[in-house]
């Protein structure tokens, strides 16, 4: 049985949609105080009446995670509002996808920027008052593109292999000051992602694929990470790798 997250703090970043949304929803169901980060404010606005309604006194952080100085700076105000912060989902992220030959490469330093070194200093932020603690869940969102690198995904791939290798030595760096670290990695989700690819016929043909199967749902996600931080304490669900029933790459 899961347990409760009655008294948590959690930060959800790329909130305004998606898996951060469905995700802050569910922590919110769950018992947790909520704190959601993205650029959108609109979406954000009216994530947290929702959040309201759940009881999860959300704090709205509008924020451009490209900059590494956001991404700490959302770290450190949850820790203000709330006197602390126990779950930190890093789930902002971006997919560019085009074959290498034609890569434009100010895109993919973006993507890189925003799905690795955001979280690595969203994740820095976080590991002082987690380690003062003795307390703490760190949630990366991967992608079975951390696993299987296909063609024209190879920048994306490479973001998010490295966000695996990352939470991987994480998880070793951090465990001795009770620290627990997931890194989930779902398949084809019906998300605003795909909208982000630049290159018309690559975008086609992705959108084409996933609209050939049935797609995990942003909320499948969120049940996932909810089990991960739900857990007993001496219990460190590391990996998640899930896909839709159909997918088979």
């Amino acid at each position: 049985m899961s347990q409760r997250l009655d008294g948590r703090v959690a930060l959800v970043t790329g909130a305004s949609s998606g898996i951060g949304e469905a995700t802050a929803l569910a922590l919110a169901e769950a018992g947790a105080r909520v704190a959601i980060a993205a650029r959108r404010r609109d979406r954000l606005q009216a994530l947290a009446a929702k959040l309201e309604a759940l009881g999860a006194e959300p704090l709205v952080l509008v924020a451009d995670l490209n900059s590494e100085a956001e991404a700490q700076r959302v770290v450190a105000d949850t820790e203000a509002h709330y006197g602390r912060l126990d779950i930190l989902v890093n789930n902002a992220g971006v997919m560019y996808l085009e074959p290498i030959v034609e890569a434009d490469l100010g895109r993919w330093r973006r993507m890189l920027e925003l799905n690795v070194l955001s979280l690595i200093a969203s994740t820095q932020a976080a590991l002082p008052g987690m380690r003062s603690r003795r307390d703490g869940h760190i949630v990366n969102i991967s992608s079975t593109a951390g696993r299987v690198a296909n063609p024209n995904a190879a920048g994306y791939a490479a973001t998010k292999f490295g966000v695996v290798a990352f939470s991987e030595a994480l998880r070793r760096e951090a465990y001795q000051h009770n620290i627990r670290v997931t890194v989930i990695e779902p398949g084809a989700v019906a998300t605003e992602l795909r909208e982000h690819i630049g290159h018309a016929e690559v975008q086609a043909a992705t959108n084409a694929w996933a609209e050939g199967m049935r797609q995990l749902q942003g909320s499948d996600v969120a049940d996932a990470i909810v089990f991960c931080v739900s857990r007993p304490a001496h219990v460190n669900i590391n990996e998640v790798l899930m896909r839709p029933t159909d997918q088979e790459r």
